[in-house]
C-alpha cells in the first residue's frame, strides 16, 4: 500500500482524482435536480464523487501533515462551528414548521380561533375542504383559514380562479368572483361571498361546517298568541335570533297551544319570548307535561306583565319579582339605568366561555330562586352588587333612590338554569313536596320526593331517550330583539340557552364575532389646534432654546 502511494505521488495522479471528484459530484447533483428523481445514478454519481474527495483529503493529510498545523486546526473547528450553527437552525426551523407556537397580542383575541370552532374542527368525522372562488388572496382570510387547518389535517382549502377552472365553477354553481364554498364527501354548501368590504367570517364558516359535519337537526319551537315576539323583521322583533338558529342547524316553527293543545312530538326546545298577555291554563298545563316527559323551555319574562304560569314556575322554585332591576354603575358606557349591565355570569355550559363580558338586559326583572326537591339550580346572570344595582318598585319617581322598605338590594339574578332528573318509572307514587325555603346559594340541589303536579306522564317518543327535564329562565326578552341581539355576549346568551335546552352534546355553543376595540382619539378643533401648536412651535422652540443653553455654557 505504501509503495502504492509514493508511486501515485511521484507520477502526481492526485490531482486528477481530486478534480474526478468534484466533477461527479456536480453530475449528481445536475442530474437528481433536474429530474426530480434522486434514484439509483444519481445517488451512485454522488456517493463516488464524495469518496472520491475523501480520499483525496485523506492522501493531501498523509503527504502533507496538514492537519496538524494551527491555522488548519482552527479552520476545521470553525467550519464545525459554521455547520453545528447551520444544523441548529435547520433543527429550530424544522420545529417551528412542525409544531406551531403563536401568541395572540391583540386585547380581543383576533387573530385567535374561538374554542367552539377548535373543538369543533379537531373532532371533524371526515375531511373537509374550503373553495374560494377568487382571484385575490386576501391576506385576512387566508390567516382566517390558516387557523383552521392548524386544528386538523382533515381541513384544508383553496383559492380557485373560476376563469381559469370554469368546469369546477359550474359544479359547485359559482355566480360570482368571492364565492365561498364548503364540501365534505358529496355535500356542498355557500357559505359567504367576500369582497373587499365584506371578509370570511368564523361565525358563518364553523356555523356552516357544523350544518355539514352534523346530520341531525332539532326542531325549536316559538310560542305564539299572547303577545310575544314577532318572528319576522319589525320593531321589537327577535327575526335575527331565529336566523341565528337557523344558522346553528335548528329548525325553528311558531307554535300556538290554544290550537293544538299540545306539545308536537318532535320539539326539541319550546321557546316563551316576551309574553304580553296571559297563557290560558290549557297552555300552561301542556308546558308542564312537555317538561314532565324530559322536554326542554325557555322563558323570557319581561317586567309589568303576568303571563300566568306561576303554577308552572312554583314546580321548579322559581318566582318572579314584579321590581325592575336598575344599575347606575354604567354612565360611561351610555345605557341608562333600567339596562342592567351584567359581567358576573355562573358556573354553567351557557357562560363558560363569558368571562368578564358584557351583556345588557333593557327593563329587566329580577328571579328569586327558592329549593325546591329534585331540581337543581345554576344562576346564570347576576347584576352589580348595592349599591350598584337595586331591585326599584317606585317606577314612577323621576329620581332613582333606594329604599330600604321597598326595595330590594344588589346583585339581582336575572337569569336562571334549571334540571331536574326524570324518575326510573312513570308509576312512582306521589308524595307531598316540602314547604319551599329561600336558596342560599346559586347553585342546589335537593332529595325529597316531587309534587303531585311534577309527575310525568307518559313519555313521548321524542323524549324517550332524555334522562332531565331543562328549564331556563330569563327576567327579560328585548336582550335578543333585533338590533340588540348582536351587540355583545347578548346573542350568545340565547344561543347558548337553547343550545344547551336541546339536549345535544355534539352541539357546539354560540361563537360570538371579535371586532377591535376601538381605540381613536376624538379631538375637538380647540383640541387639535392646541396639539398642532405644541408639536410644531412650542417642541421645537424649547428644543432650540435648549441647544443655545448649552452652547452659551460652552462657549
Amino acid at each position: 500500500m505504501t509503495n502504492y502511494m509514493k508511486i501515485v505521488a511521484k507520477k502526481k495522479l492526485w490531482k486528477y482524482l481530486f478534480w474526478f471528484g468534484p466533477f461527479l459530484i456536480t453530475v449528481g447533483l445536475t442530474v437528481g435536480l433536474v429530474s426530480e428523481q434522486w434514484g439509483l445514478i444519481p445517488l451512485a454519481f454522488l456517493i463516488t464523487g464524495i469518496v472520491i474527495s475523501g480520499l483525496w483529503i485523506i492522501w493531501q493529510s498523509y503527504q502533507t501533515n496538514w492537519w496538524k498545523r494551527r491555522s488548519i486546526q482552527a479552520g476545521t473547528n470553525a467550519l464545525v462551528a459554521t455547520l453545528a450553527v447551520l444544523t441548529i437552525l435547520g433543527l429550530i426551523n424544522f420545529l417551528g414548521t412542525r409544531y406551531h407556537l403563536r401568541a395572540d397580542l391583540t386585547e380581543t383575541q383576533l387573530f385567535t380561533l374561538a374554542p367552539q370552532s377548535r373543538e369543533l374542527v379537531n373532532v371533524l368525522p371526515q375531511p373537509v375542504k374550503v373553495w374560494v372562488f377568487d382571484i385575490n388572496q386576501n391576506p385576512q382570510d387566508r390567516e382566517l383559514l390558516e387557523n383552521y387547518q392548524r386544528q386538523s389535517s382533515k381541513f384544508k382549502y383553496e383559492y380557485i380562479d373560476p376563469q381559469a377552472r370554469p368546469g369546477l365553477a359550474e359544479k359547485f354553481g359559482v355566480k360570482d368572483y368571492g364565492e365561498v364554498y364548503l364540501e365534505s364527501g358529496d355535500k356542498r354548501q355557500l357559505v359567504q361571498t367576500v369582497n373587499e368590504n365584506e371578509r370570511l367570517s368564523e361565525v358563518r364558516l364553523t356555523s356552516r361546517l357544523q350544518q355539514l359535519t352534523n346530520s341531525t337537526t332539532a326542531k325549536v319551537y316559538l310560542l305564539q298568541g299572547h303577545g310575544e315576539r314577532q318572528l319576522s323583521p319589525g320593531k321589537g322583533a327577535i327575526s335575527q335570533a331565529v336566523q341565528g338558529l337557523g344558522d346553528k342547524n335548528f329548525t325553528t316553527a311558531p307554535l300556538n297551544l290554544a290550537e293544538t293543545s299540545k306539545i308536537p312530538q318532535d320539539a326539541a326546545v319550546v321557546i316563551v319570548a316576551g309574553p304580553k298577555r296571559g297563557l290560558f291554563e290549557g297552555e300552561v298545563k301542556a308546558l308542564q307535561e312537555y317538561l314532565n316527559q324530559g322536554g326542554s323551555l325557555l322563558l323570557m319574562i319581561d317586567p309589568n306583565t303576568d303571563p300566568k304560569v306561576d303554577s308552572l314556575l312554583q314546580e321548579w322554585g322559581v318566582r318572579l319579582d314584579n321590581r325592575l332591576a336598575v344599575d347606575v354603575s354604567k354612565d360611561s358606557v351610555g345605557l341608562g339605568p333600567a339596562a342592567p349591565l351584567v359581567t358576573e355570569y355562573g358556573q354553567h355550559p351557557i357562560t363558560k366561555d363569558f368571562s368578564n363580558g358584557n351583556s345588557f338586559y333593557p327593563v329587566a326583572r329580577p328571579l328569586e330562586i327558592i329549593s325546591v326537591s329534585g331540581v337543581k339550580a345554576t344562576l346564570l346572570l347576576r347584576t352589580k352588587p348595592y349599591p350598584n344595582s337595586w331591585a326599584e318598585s317606585d317606577l314612577q319617581s323621576e329620581k332613582l333612590e333606594f329604599n330600604a322598605d321597598k326595595d330590594l338590594k344588589g346583585p339581582l339574578t336575572l337569569g336562571v338554569a334549571l334540571t331536574r332528573k326524570l324518575p326510573a318509572k312513570s308509576t312512582s307514587t306521589p308524595q307531598a313536596s316540602p314547604t319551599p325555603s329561600p336558596i342560599p346559594s346559586p347553585t342546589t340541589q335537593s332529595k325529597a320526593s316531587p309534587t303531585p303536579s311534577s309527575l310525568p306522564s307518559p313519555p313521548s317518543p321524542s323524549s324517550q331517550t332524555a334522562t332531565e327535564s331543562r328549564l331556563v329562565v330569563l327576567g327579560n326578552s328585548s336582550f335578543a330583539t333585533d338590533g340588540l341581539f348582536q351587540q355583545q355576549l347578548n346573542g350568545d346568551v340565547f344561543l347558548n340557552s337553547v343550545t344547551w335546552l336541546s339536549q345535544q352534546e355534539k352541539q357546539t355553543l354560540s361563537i360570538r364575532p371579535k371586532e377591535p376595540k376601538n381605540r381613536r382619539i376624538t379631538l375637538t378643533t380647540t383640541q387639535a389646534n392646541l396639539l398642532i401648536l405644541s408639536s410644531l412651535l412650542v417642541l421645537p422652540l424649547i428644543g432650540l432654546a435648549a441647544a443655545v443653553i448649552i452652547w452659551w455654557k460652552r462657549r
